[in-house]
């Protein structure tokens, strides 16, 4: 819920900063500066919350925790990638492919009730993915309209 709210309200805001400087609505700019916002807000809960991220890696996985601090790397690239013209659209391509694989991890974490905030095995549970995967839906749409088909 916080990285939806995250993603609009630093659209509204940024549709409003762009207006006063452009003097004209650039919809698709102020999107995808508050997928940027998004991520970067993301990419911060894999530093602060790496114990409960690595969690929601099923067993078999190893190097949990270096999966953990690379994909909020690969967050923060990719916030930055998105900004900048000459890879936009190489930077939405792979966020989309990076929102599609982060999917099972989230399934994962909803399957075995995970709070990645607490480390703890008391998270939403499986009512977690009626909301998750239309949100994960919707980020892969805002990133395609906003970046790709420009």
């Amino acid at each position: 819920m916080k990285p939806l709210l995250v993603l609009l309200i630093g659209f509204a805001i940024s549709l409003v900063v762009i207006k006063i400087i452009k003097k004209t609505y650039d919809y698709k700019l102020a999107a995808r500066i508050a997928m940027s916002l998004m991520l970067l807000f993301t990419a911060i809960g894999h530093f602060a919350f790496t114990k409960g991220m690595t969690m929601m890696i099923p067993e078999i996985i190893p190097y949990k925790e270096l999966i953990v601090y690379a994909t909020g790397f690969v967050e923060f690239s990719l916030a930055i990638g998105i900004l900048i013209p000459e890879y936009s659209s190489l930077g939405a391509w792979v966020l989309i492919i990076f929102f599609i694989v982060l999917l099972p991890g989230n399934i994962y974490a909803a399957m075995h009730n995970i709070n990645y905030q607490n480390g703890t095995f008391d998270g939403h549970g499986l009512s977690y993915l009626w909301f998750r995967i239309p949100l994960q839906i919707l980020f892969i749409f805002w990133t395609y309209c906003s970046t790709i088909r420009f």
